[in-house]
């Protein structure tokens, strides 16, 4: 009886583990067809080790890689990768800076996207000549690559870009063509365009006045101020120590009807900077390399005026590295530049006029500019170091003023200072001794009758 119990236990045990193992061997299929395996042989291998090394370290830096294997698993595809010059070289600087900074990573996957279609398409199989096609692309923004081959020399391109190599690469699963340039889609081109807007420009509106205590020469509590009254605290007080400026404490007119919009201002003067032509380094310092355009914006919305002297593109081309590699060296060539009053063209050149030289306090302290009248025109700076009022009042909306002069100005008060090291000498005058009142009044008293009266 006990035997027949154990046979049967160890039957149920042995159909338990047959049941499992089929089981088991019925879920295998279905894993392998869930990862998909990327052949050596694959298009997307041959690009990683293809002589187009940039557009391969970019996929790369966009961590593209496992949904480019996925791509390439479930469709034959068709790659046009950019030659390395267009990407080393070529490429804008500015540009290529905006893709590789790790907030704009959608951009630069959809960039790279762009340049991918899901289909085979061989140099056999272009449109001819007179007709384009278009093609979806895998960047999901619903934009097209146009195909195309031109008449008079049968060249084929694929948008603004001429295929160069066509057919480089063949495998079993795509096949990538070799193009002069980078394929820009529109999506990516507006949002670098956003990002140069200024848009990033947040001007503060104080409430109210600020109490100064004269001993110390700080803010005590604020005190309310009309809108539209004007600052309490000279421009000053509203630099911080250092290379940048702190938001000003003295009154913003700003309120809820914004009386001052520093940073629709700023922002319109630096677009007419850069509709203007020949001002774009002085717009890109102070919109990128410094955070300038902000900290005016601030200061104008807190019921300030600035005067700027901007140096056209020749001038700022002039400039070493070693003066702009100093920390807080652009921004102090570019404090050197404003003027903390409203001066236009007729202003200034009826002040040096009158005048002879007239010499206007600037952001950089305790430094000033020198103008004069030279030429039938306003010369600012002494020496070498000079610069002419090239184009007057390219901008002024009654709180800004942009005049553009030809040159880059300096202090002259530092090399002044650098060869004027030796001083006077100094000689010690010994002091005649006096007599104390208490001791004329006693001498007067006995009759100066001791030695010590004589």
């Amino acid at each position: 009886m006990g035997s027949q119990i154990y046979g049967r236990c160890f039957f149920f045990v042995f159909a338990l583990i047959l049941s499992a193992a089929s089981a088991a061997s019925a879920a295998l299929p279905s894993n392998k067809s869930s990862t998909t395996a990327v052949n050596s042989n694959s298009v997307l291998v041959a690009l990683l080790d293809s002589h187009y090394t940039e557009l391969a370290e970019l996929v790369e830096k966009a961590l593209l890689l496992q949904t480019l294997e996925e791509a390439v698993g479930n469709h034959n595809v068709t790659i046009f990768a950019p030659k390395n010059e267009a990407l080393e070289r070529q490429l804008d600087p500015e540009f290529k800076r905006f893709l590789l900074e790790p907030g704009n990573l959608k951009s630069l996957q959809t960039l790279l996207m762009f340049h991918i279609i899901p289909s085979r398409i061989g140099s056999t199989q272009w449109p001819d000549s007179g007709s384009g096609r278009h093609h979806k692309t895998l960047s999901g923004n619903h934009e097209h690559l146009h195909l195309a081959t031109h008449k008079p020399t049968g060249r084929k391109s694929v948008n603004s870009a001429q295929i160069i190599r066509p057919d480089d690469v063949t495998r079993p699963d795509g096949v990538i063509h070799g193009i002069e340039s980078l394929l820009i889609p529109r999506s990516v081109e507006d949002d670098f365009n956003r990002r140069r807007n200024l848009r990033t420009i947040s001007a503060i509106h104080p409430e109210g006045a600020p109490e100064v205590d004269p001993r110390t020469h700080r803010l005590k509590k604020p005190a309310p101020v009309p809108a539209g009254a004007p600052p309490v605290l000279p421009i000053y007080d509203a630099l911080a120590p250092g290379p940048s400026l702190a938001p000003a404490p003295a009154p913003g007119p700003g309120g809820p009807k914004h009386h001052f919009d520093g940073e629709s201002q700023v922002k319109d003067f630096i677009h007419t900077l850069l509709h203007y032509g020949g001002y774009n380094e002085m717009a890109d310092i102070l919109v990128n390399l410094t955070s300038l355009a902000t900290e005016m914006g601030r200061l104008v919305s807190e019921g300030y005026v600035l005067t700027v002297l901007a140096p056209n593109d020749e001038a700022m081309a002039k400039l070493t590295t070693d003066q702009l590699s100093e920390p807080g060296a652009p921004e102090q060539i570019v404090y050197y530049h404003i003027i903390p009053e409203y001066q236009t063209e007729e202003s200034m050149y009826n002040s040096v006029k009158r005048f002879g030289k007239v010499r206007y306090d600037t952001l950089r302290l305790p430094h000033k500019v020198v103008a004069q009248e030279a030429d039938g025109s306003v010369k600012f700076g002494q020496g070498d170091v000079s610069a002419y009022l090239f184009d007057p009042d390219i901008y002024t909306d009654g709180r800004i003023s942009v005049q553009g002069i030809d040159g880059v100005l300096y202090p002259t008060e530092e090399e002044e200072a650098k060869t004027e090291k030796k001083s006077a000498p100094v000689v010690k005058v010994a002091a005649k001794p006096r007599r104390g009142k208490l001791m004329e009044v006693a001498c007067r008293m006995l009759g100066a009758h001791f030695s010590t009266c004589q």
